[in-house]
């Protein structure tokens, strides 16, 4: 069986620090509502990561709904993501115990679904190290068309009639996975979530109540058990769900920076805690 990655390394760069001189990895899932889309949309900031951090950058992407449902897409994630952690060293100069993961929209549902994995958490010595989520979709027990729409939406959704196909690949295995993370990865028990976490999030957008919940719930289990809170929200309260990937004529490029720098500067934050700093 093949797959298509793509792969982002950066060779102008000088690495400091004690993690074996072997590159982070930083797993990149892309967006499309489940039905669609192609690594390529995330390259700009792939790239940047990889310039910027050092980090071997792998953007992966996953078969389609309505072809393939709940949960052919994660499986094939966490196929993939195995397949890189037993071949890092060798195909990438990459170091398998310094993996973060990140995705955008449906790819973000994946990424924080496939902490789920054993491998990927707790004491594993592959278990990732953080995570960072633009606009991910977090809650699947309800349909698109049922969850809350926030201040500043349109009366009038352009795209309601694609509901019913954005809904498409969790629809059938929702009776039977209800209370699955890895369909609804808000549901998962922070023991087995990364120990850092960012959530890009705006504030014109239906998945605004289910990320914000998540976080609040995360964050307080995370104090009560004598802990500082692990996720952080970075919140653009007046962009809508799409405003990363929209031209510059109508979000300022300035607006979509905040977001990319605090990305950047979150993954490096998480690299250099395990001993990785990089120089561009």
């Amino acid at each position: 069986k093949t797959a298509r990655v793509l792969v982002y390394k950066h060779t102008g760069g000088t690495a400091t620090g004690t993690s074996r001189q072997l590159r982070p990895i930083h797993i990149d899932i892309h967006g499309g509502a489940f039905i669609g889309g192609q690594s390529e949309s995330t390259a700009p900031i792939d790239e940047r990561v990889a310039r910027e951090t050092g980090a071997v950058v792998l953007g992966l992407t996953y078969p389609f709904a309505p072809e393939n449902v709940f949960p052919t897409a994660i499986d094939e994630v966490d196929a993939l993501i195995q397949y890189i952690t037993e071949h890092a060293e060798e195909r990438w100069g990459a170091n398998p115990e310094l993996l973060t993961v990140g995705g955008f929209s449906a790819g973000g549902n994946m990424a924080l679904a496939s902490t789920q994995q054993p491998a990927r958490h707790g004491s594993s010595r592959t278990a990732f190290k953080g995570c960072v989520l633009f606009c991910g979709v977090l809650e699947l027990r309800l349909s698109p068309w049922q969850k809350p729409r926030p201040e500043g939406m349109p009366d009038k959704d352009p795209v309601a009639v694609l509901m019913p196909l954005f809904d498409a690949y969790p629809e059938q295995a929702r009776k039977k996975h209800f209370d699955d993370p890895r369909l609804s990865p808000m549901l998962a028990a922070r023991e087995t979530l990364p120990p850092r976490i960012l959530l890009c999030v705006p504030g014109i957008d239906i998945l605004l109540e289910e990320q914000m919940t998540f976080a609040e719930r995360i964050n307080e289990e995370d104090r009560n058990a004598g802990e500082p809170g692990r996720v952080e929200v970075f919140l653009e309260k007046d962009q809508n769900h799409a405003y990363l990937e929209l031209p510059d004529v109508i979000v300022k490029p300035e607006i979509k920076e905040r977001a990319w720098n605090r990305a950047v500067a979150f993954l490096r934050d998480t690299y250099a805690l395990h001993g990785w700093t990089w120089t561009a």
